[in-house]
């Protein structure tokens, strides 16, 4: 007998605070370092990318039926050496794998520079473990070469099989080469081609703006920032440039008064999780929530034939189905002004994730939670 059943289970939801002092108090401005709510605009990393081939792999490598880039690419490899094929060879490769490599160029890195880079299998080799990679050029976005990488992979994983078993410990199709790369071309920025420079915020808010602005001009004097909308906000640097970095690492960490940011929930729907930050409020409301189960079960019923009768026995399933469904309790919600009273008022629902979020949907749509709903 098999029996299923989808009883929800009360949980208790979880808040993220950004300060514990908010829970008994009025929300208040925060303090944080300018490096951390934003960035200058053009000092950044920049994304590389690669294609290579591994050698050395021990028979783990690409089919080439199934594959037949890599045996284009040892073509055109051998050919760049000197070595010409015979027209129509079939090359059988069991130790070479077609590789993409990927890294990130950090802002005013400088050719000479060694960066990490990861390599990740195309085709459908068994494993990367013991391979080197052969020199490839690492391409941005413009298609000019910024690096060149080369060195042995290093696979944090391992794995064997006989016999049809196989054992596998993490991922063995992509692996890491640390310092594989040299930077060969530095990327221009902004920082010596002009007297100002730009502070991008991370989040859109004209206050934070202002108040950033406000902060600079009282460290370096009236005048010297500006904002320009509730993202950006523009900084005059000194002439010389030996002063600059000392003039940048004095503003990246100035104190600035963040607002209270809007009131949001966020809800990720494919894991249930339920996020509200200290500015949510709840206004009056009344909710009723009851649990809905359904139980399914299965006996399996043998039907004997009568003797000598040259019959058949048969073996048929009875199912039983029962719907079960609580009554919900209507309970009252009162205007909540603290974080710790939307928490109290959404955990006397008894309510699990899942359902959590049908409710705090259904209350945005009847205009009794104070906040922005995101999905995500």
């Amino acid at each position: 007998m098999t029996s299923t059943s989808t009883r929800t289970k009360p949980l208790i939801a979880l808040a993220c605070l950004a300060a514990s002092a908010a829970l008994w108090w009025p929300l208040e401005a925060q303090a944080v370092r300018l490096k951390e709510i934003a960035a200058v605009q053009g000092v950044r990393t920049n994304q590389l990318t690669g294609y290579g081939l591994v050698v050395g792999l021990d028979g783990t490598g690409d089919q080439t039926t199934q594959t037949p880039f890599t045996t284009q690419s040892v073509q055109a490899m051998l050919q760049q050496m000197g070595i010409n094929l015979p027209a129509g060879t079939a090359m059988q490769l069991k130790n070479v794998a077609a590789v993409l490599v990927t890294a990130s160029l950090p802002a005013f890195a400088q050719p000479g520079q060694a960066i990490d880079i990861n390599v990740s299998s195309m085709g459908n080799a068994k494993s990367l473990r013991g391979g080197t990679l052969i020199a490839t050029p690492l391409k941005g976005a413009d298609g000019q070469i910024y690096a060149m990488a080369q060195g042995n992979v290093v696979v944090g994983g391992a794995g064997a099989s006989a016999g049809g078993s196989k054992v596998q410990v993490n991922h063995l199709s992509a692996g890491r080469i640390p310092e594989g790369a040299t930077v060969e071309r530095s990327v221009p920025t902004p920082w010596l081609q002009g007297s100002t420079i730009q502070y991008d915020l991370r989040a859109d808010d004209f206050n934070t703006a202002r108040e950033v602005a406000n902060a600079i001009n009282r460290a370096k004097g009236a005048g010297t920032a500006e904002a320009i909308s509730g993202r950006t906000v523009a900084v005059n640097l000194p002439m010389q440039p030996g002063q600059r970095v000392a003039f940048m690492a004095d503003l990246e960490n100035l104190n600035i008064d963040r607002a209270t940011p809007a009131a949001k929930v966020v809800i990720n729907a494919r894991t249930g999780s339920v996020v509200l930050n200290q500015a949510v409020t709840v206004g009056p409301c009344a909710v009723a929530h009851g649990n809905l189960s359904v139980t399914i079960s299965s006996t399996p019923i043998i039907s004997q034939p009568n003797p000598l009768s040259q019959g058949q026995t048969v073996v048929t399933e009875k199912s039983n189905i029962q719907i079960n469904q609580e009554p919900g309790a209507l309970i009252q919600m009162p205007a909540g002004t603290r974080l710790t009273d939307v928490v109290k008022a959404l955990n006397t629902l008894g309510a699990n994730p899942q359902d959590l979020l049908a409710i705090l949907q259904a209350m945005k749509v009847a205009g009794a939670l104070n906040a922005e709903l995101e999905v995500i």
